[in-house]
């Protein structure tokens, strides 16, 4: 779909892709970070890939899904995010991929310190944790000022850096689930390394949304999901490891499935979701149709800057993403500042104007709603919630 990316404002353009998703009649859905529709030939798909498995059972997938498709399934995978086969494997979503990379990361040394900021997925936080107990390692955790720019988050953690020069790990959340902050990473990463510290990037909410390069980031671990943004089934994720770091993460629990040079062998080793592995290249197949996450992303950022945009003008809403490109995506997040509960507050949009949303709390900066447009969200749809903003403020 050429230049697609100039058309985000095209109402009737999105609506032909809005169609190809089944909605259930009820509230105006503006929490779809928490999972993405599947279109409805993908849903066909996955149905007759269910019945299939289930009449053709363990016959067909020893003898041809475990040879052939599995791994030109994965193949496809890591052409999705330019990468080599051997740097991917699948888990069951990106928590599952960064638990994995976390607990078998091998380079801790007691005495060392290991680094988490308040806009971490809790999963991550809990999993360098733990790491940091079972490695006789310090946990430091920092705080990002509100509002954040793309300078002063970057010299909080150059402060940091600095200030503990025993780090050796930290986590880093492309798009924090909280407000939809778009961390710096390549910035960050790049600081990271100048002082010796690796970096595991909770991709969970990027892919689809951001266009990027993983080399370019200067990122060796990842984890993310591919039924939030890129429209597969529940329970498809995977972990990207660069081959030349692939020592620095054990075998997962001493798995033994796979050769010890396999980046498979990182991660628990069960029957996956077999059906579902089989609707991916249908998925890919209609993402790169769509535009990809260029042509994605630029159509969630306009949702998004639809009603942010007249947020900024009213007393009494507090936007808590920044409007500095480099730094927000669809998501983004707000709160009511003249009431004290914000849990309430979703609630009257949701029962006085049928808008969906959700509260995050967790960020030093306080609880706020999240406002997570999608594919089939309309620019009616953003004026009704800049009205609600308006009257509920």
């Amino acid at each position: 779909m050429p230049d697609n990316t100039l058309r985000t404002r095209d109402e009737h353009f999105w609506k032909t892709f809005a169609d190809r998703y089944a909605v259930q009649p009820g509230p105006i859905n503006l929490e779809n970070g928490y999972f993405g529709r599947m279109s409805r030939t993908v849903v066909e798909d996955y149905q007759r890939n269910i019945e299939f498995i289930n009449r053709s059972n363990s016959v067909y997938v020893r003898q041809r899904f475990e040879q052939v498709e599995s791994v030109e399934i994965r193949a496809q995978l890591a052409e999705l995010i330019g990468a080599a086969a051997e740097t991917v494997a699948f888990t069951r979503n990106a928590s599952d991929g960064l638990q994995s990379l976390i607990r078998n990361y091998n380079r801790l040394q007691p005495g060392d310190q290991v680094l988490i900021c308040d806009l971490e997925y809790d999963t991550v936080k809990g999993a360098m944790r733990w790491l940091a107990k079972q490695r006789g390692a310090q946990v430091i955790e920092i705080d990002h000022p509100h509002p954040a720019s793309f300078d002063s988050l970057l010299a909080t953690y150059r402060d940091a850096f600095v200030r503990y020069p025993k780090l050796k790990l930290m986590a880093l959340t492309h798009v924090t689930h909280r407000t939809g902050l778009v961390m710096p990473v390549q910035a960050i990463a790049a600081a990271a390394k100048e002082h010796g510290v690796d970096v595991i990037l909770d991709g969970a909410h990027a892919l689809g949304q951001l266009d990027f390069n993983l080399e370019e980031l200067g990122i060796s671990f990842a984890g993310y999901n591919l039924h939030k943004w890129i429209g597969a089934p529940l329970t498809l994720g995977f972990m990207y490891i660069a081959p030349e770091r692939l020592a620095d993460i054990d075998p997962d629990m001493g798995e033994m499935h796979f050769p010890v040079t396999d980046i498979r062998a990182r991660t628990s080793y069960s029957t996956p979701n077999i059906p579902a592995l089989l609707t991916l290249p249908l998925v890919f197949e209609e993402h790169h149709a769509m535009g990809g996450s260029k042509a994605k992303g630029a159509r969630l950022s306009y949702l998004r800057n639809l009603w942010v945009r007249a947020a900024r003008e009213l007393p009494g809403i507090e936007v808590m993403t920044p409007d500095d490109p480099r730094l927000y995506c669809g998501i983004t997040s707000m709160r009511f500042t003249r009431h004290a509960d914000q849990q309430a507050m979703a609630e009257r949009l949701l029962d006085d104007y049928n808008l969906f949303t959700v509260v995050r709390s967790g960020a030093a900066s306080g609880p706020c709603i999240r406002i997570t447009p999608g594919l089939t969200t309309t620019a009616a749809d953003m004026d009704l919630l800049a009205r609600a903003l308006t009257e509920l403020r």
